[in-house]
């Protein structure tokens, strides 16, 4: 039970007993005491001077005088206006805290009954990923976790863009210049080599398009239709387009090439993932379902609900809505990335009866998703409704955007590796390695490069574009993974001691008369807001709220630890209770931690 509730319970009976009025609990206004006021909670009594029939203050002391009375939960009170302010006694906040080591599973909220459908990552094949994936990884795994943790049962999928333009253009690119050169035969991972040839296609496009808008305008042609002309008339872009065909039409060299190209890049992504610590329920295949957006196209036009084009396309037309005319077919009947989602969706409601299906995806596609939930809601679909765009900022760099295919990207397999060596550097220059071996240094450097990378990106609300530095995310001062995993080596480093003392801590040690500093109180309180935040986090899928509540623990331990004698302490029973608050922090941050993808060490 939060303290909100408990007050309003408490209230409602000093209302009955003082005026003989019922009154529903939830009709009372309870919140936390403003900081320039002395109390824990406030009660609002405004609303409740008709039935008092008195001024503010004197309907506010006389409830309080009544609580303090009857309730031993309740110490003190003052009455300011129309703000009734509590202080609770030691006996409450003792129960609350014995409440809390009581449960295992504290912070973990019961079955909801829901299924929600969590897709994330959905690469392209035609290049490695890199750190904008990095983001969308880390977040779709971690309010996956999240909901988790909000009691729902949840699956996580992977849709994999394994065909279109963009395959075909590494395609064609390694069959014009590879020489047969493979990941083995070059060294490199496999999504590193077909990401290559991604950008080889592209240089050689620019370079199509300058000889043929140059040969156009020498013809009499103004710039820019000649530069159009050229964009759209370039042999290798007209190649991949042939290609992109041939593929749809089943063509065997065709689609031997692209399982080759595929599978090279699968097992470079399978060793990110791993890398990352991700991994998927399901993963969906672009090419395994964009013959179901086909036939969804069709019912839409044998509904009327599409038209198509002399050329053959077929568009939904969105000027009522506010919107423009969308392309579901090409004029050559192959598809875009809305008829495969538009089929993808049906199967996927249709196989698990989702409550809510999410997809993580950037801000550049908001008008991806809006369409996408009125063309199924257009289609007659009342779970379009379901659908929830998870959409979130860019990640940049001090120096900057990111271009695949210019190959500026920072790859996401250089950055982990960075991270690790970053991490390896200020962990000797900071000297946390005493007592370690050389396996234990090398498991330490990758849990604090991860935790670093994991908690850095999450910290920040998903929405904002975000710019990511790897150097200030190992700093193991501030609000920073790395900070929060000190913080439980330091914690468990109190314990082992203190069991190597004999020291006995837990539930036995918290009873309603233990004495309590300011401090305490400050910690328990905040850790019983903890399945507070994994709510308030849940519903706004926002990783972000668990992070700073997460550091915000970390920093109060801290203060606590730097202020209060714990070991030192010479009454066994103080001790013992503070042995065993240290340890509910750390079981809470071990759960925080958890949800955000995070490992945090035993020792430093």
């Amino acid at each position: 039970m939060t303290p909100e509730i408990f007050i309003a319970q408490k209230a409602a009976l000093a209302v009955k007993a003082l005026y003989g009025a019922e009154m529903a609990e939830s009709a009372l206004q309870v919140q936390v005491t403003r900081k320039e006021f002395t109390g824990d909670y406030t009660l609002v009594t405004f609303p409740l001077l008709k039935i008092s029939k008195s001024n503010p203050e004197a309907t506010g002391n006389a409830i309080g005088e009544w609580l303090v009375a009857n309730v031993p939960e309740i110490e003190s009170f003052n009455s300011v206006k129309g703000f009734l302010n509590l202080s609770f006694s030691r006996v409450y906040w003792n129960r609350l805290f014995a409440a809390m080591v009581a449960a295992p599973d504290f912070g973990q909220h019961a079955p909801s009954g829901k299924t929600i459908m969590i897709e994330f990552s959905s690469p392209n094949t035609n290049k490695p990923l890199h750190l904008g994936h990095i983001r969308n990884n880390l977040l779709g795994w971690s309010v996956s976790r999240l909901l988790e943790a909000n009691g729902h049962k949840v699956l996580k999928v992977n849709l994999v863009n394994d065909r279109g333009i963009h395959i075909c253009k590494s395609m064609y690119a390694w069959q014009k210049l590879g020489n047969g050169e493979t990941p083995q035969s070059s060294g490199k991972k496999g999504d590193h080599l077909v990401g290559d040839y991604y950008v080889a296609f592209n240089n050689l496009y620019v370079a199509e398009v300058k000889e043929l808008t140059e040969k156009a305008v020498a013809e009499g042609r103004g710039v820019e239709e000649a530069k159009a002309w050229a964009e759209k008339n370039a042999p290798s872009l007209k190649a991949a387009q042939e290609m992109l065909f041939k593929w749809e039409q089943g063509d065997p060299e065709v689609r031997a090439l692209w399982e080759k190209m595929n599978g090279w890049v699968y097992e470079g992504f399978n060793k990110t993932y791993k890398d990352l610590g991700i991994s998927f329920d399901r993963i969906y295949y672009e090419s395994q379902t964009y013959l179901g957006g086909k036939a969804l196209v069709q019912k839409g036009l044998d509904a009327g609900t599409f038209e198509r084009q002399e050329d053959g396309s077929v568009w939904c037309d969105l000027t009522a809505d506010g919107l423009d005319r969308k392309l579901l077919l090409r004029g050559d009947g192959t598809s875009v990335y809305m008829t495969q989602d538009l089929g993808t969706a049906r199967q996927r409601f249709e196989e698990y009866s989702l409550d809510e299906h999410i997809y993580v995806v950037g801000n550049e596609q908001n008008y991806h998703f809006q369409v996408l939930k009125l063309i199924l809601g257009k289609l007659g679909f009342g779970w379009a409704d379901s659908i929830y765009h998870l959409s979130y900022g860019m990640v940049e760099l001090p120096e900057g955007k990111m271009k695949s295919r210019e190959g500026t990207v920072v790859d996401a397999d250089d950055l982990v590796e960075k991270m690790y060596n970053t991490a390896k550097e200020t962990s000797l220059e900071l000297g946390k390695l005493e007592g370690l071996s050389e396996q234990e240094q090398d498991e330490l450097f990758s849990m604090l490069s991860l935790g670093a990378l994991k908690y850095f990106i999450l910290k920040v609300d998903p929405k904002k574009t975000m710019l990511f530095d790897p150097k200030e995310s190992i700093d193991f001062n501030g609000n920073t993974g790395p900070f929060i995993q000190y913080t439980h080596a330091r914690i468990k480093s109190i314990l082992r001691k203190a069991e190597a003392q004999g020291l006995a801590y837990g539930a036995q040690a918290v009873s309603e008369d233990s004495p309590l500093s300011d401090k305490e109180v400050r910690i328990i309180k905040i850790l019983n807001l903890f399945p507070e935040k994994i709510a308030e986090a849940g519903i706004a899928h926002s990783p972000s709220v668990v992070a700073n509540y997460t550091y915000d623990l970390a920093k109060e331990f801290n203060q606590y630890y730097h202020d209060t004698p714990i070991l030192r302490e010479e009454n066994k029973a103080v001790l013992s209770y503070r042995l065993t608050l240290v340890d509910k922090i750390a079981k809470v941050l071990v759960k925080a931690a958890d949800i955000l993808g995070m490992t945090l060490p035993e020792r430093m």
